[in-house]
């Protein structure tokens, strides 16, 4: 099709309509269409090379879509062990699966390997997501590298003009020698790409062998004292400014839409690791749960107060010290 004429139709393509309302990725949503389950104004549709406008009303599977969410951000710090993906064929456990329950449906920025560590952008608009991976938009990623071996400072800075690899051609990379510790070398790696395994392949290629390796910034956004596992939102008013008005136009992202509210704890208590195996309570909830984490703080403190004011044999002292 002519970009000019398809520029001129009304609308966004369905499957990018349907991924920004939450219920899935675009590749889930064109599968769905091919699969019968979308239908627009009443009318079931065959092939995803539609556009929609904010009149037309969608289904899956007889459903409306839902009320579409403010464009959210979210700092997560992923464990070595997870994939990134929402299932896994070969049944490896899933970092989708581990987060927090009550967060909208999320969608990566880019990947990370199974056993790459450190920090991941998650998001609720694809959108943006697609936007952001792209090196046109030139964020910044930076790794923190173990590797086994040796290499000289001189060989790293060849790097900064790129590199080929057995016919894969990696843009230019900053990389430093932070430190030897026994037979590894600690390193500082930046690249504007991120293809798949490029520190590993680069790396490989100077005769290294890497053992660990952390993402520690992408973009703006830093790891900083995120503790693993963890999960934290990036406040609206601080996502407007670092993305700015060039990025928020190309990925369509929206900040005047509601959030609306899961089942979940408040957002300024994502960031906790989740506690797992907690003491249950009444009804079946844990004390925290129940009482409000501030409250058991509070029961819990009056609780040892009470404790080191008793005597051995449990009866309260006065304060001579005689038991009464």
């Amino acid at each position: 099709m002519n970009p000019k004429r398809a520029a001129a139709i009304p609308g966004e393509r369905i499957a990018k309509v349907m991924a920004r309302a939450g219920v899935g990725s675009r590749r889930e949503a064109e599968t769905w269409i091919v699969e019968g389950r979308v239908a627009v104004n009443g009318k079931v549709i065959a092939s995803p090379a539609l556009n929609v406008t904010a009149s037309d009303r969608i289904t899956l599977d007889g459903v409306p879509l839902p009320q579409r969410e403010r464009t959210r951000l979210f700092l997560y710090h992923k464990p070595a062990g997870l994939v990134t993906t929402h299932a896994d064929p070969a049944g490896r456990p899933t970092l989708f699966a581990a987060l927090p329950p009550g967060l909208p449906r999320l969608v990566s920025v880019g990947r990370l390997d199974l056993n790459t560590e450190g920090l991941l952008l998650l998001t609720n608009d694809g959108g943006l997501a697609r936007v952001l991976e792209l090196p046109a938009t030139g964020w910044l990623r930076r790794y923190r590298v173990r590797a086994h071996g040796r290499v000289e400072q001189a060989d790293l800075d060849g790097l900064r003009r790129g590199i080929s690899i057995d016919g894969v051609r990696y843009g230019p990379i900053e990389a430093r020698l932070d430190r030897e510790q026994g037979s590894n070398v600690w390193l500082t790696f930046a690249m504007r790409e991120g293809k798949n395994r490029e520190v590993k392949n680069v790396l490989g290629h100077l005769g290294l062998k890497v053992n660990r390796l952390i993402r520690v910034s992408y973009g703006p956004f830093q790891l900083a004292g995120l503790a693993e596992g963890a999960i934290e939102e990036v406040k609206t008013r601080v996502l407007r400014e670092q993305l700015g008005e060039r990025i928020i136009a190309q990925s369509g992202a929206d900040f005047s839409a509601p959030i609306i509210l899961r089942e979940a704890s408040p957002a300024s208590r994502l960031a906790r690791p989740i506690a797992r195996n907690r003491p249950r309570g009444e009804g079946g909830r844990s004390e925290a749960e129940r009482l409000g984490e501030p409250e058991l703080a509070r029961r819990e403190k009056r609780g040892r107060r009470r404790f080191a004011g008793k005597g051995r044999s449990g009866g309260e002292r006065s304060p001579s010290g005689k038991r009464r």
